[in-house]
């Protein structure tokens, strides 16, 4: 039996964990200054505007990866919906 995901529920647990990824990284390379991590933040942020290791870069940095997480999950559950057997 197939069941429908929820799909705000899921857009939301998508983003709150990417927004915490984001945050721990742009944290670390802050706080560590290693090279790797910031060269990753660097990455990153080409993509989220104003993310960098700092500490409100990287609180911009959760902010857009909290919303590219929500959609993400938003297309993913629905998308599921759409394809599974109801």
């Amino acid at each position: 039996m197939s069941r429908k995901l929820d799909t705000v529920a899921v857009g939301l647990a998508f983003g709150i964990t990417w927004a915490v990824g984001i945050l721990l990284i742009g944290f670390y390379a802050w706080l560590s200054a290693s090279e790797n991590a910031i060269t990753l933040v660097n990455l990153v942020g080409k993509f989220y505007i104003g993310y960098a290791p700092a500490f409100f870069g990287s609180i911009i940095g959760a902010i857009w990866g909290f919303i590219d997480g929500f959609l993400c999950g938003l297309i993913f559950a629905w998308l599921y919906n759409k394809f599974s057997k109801n």
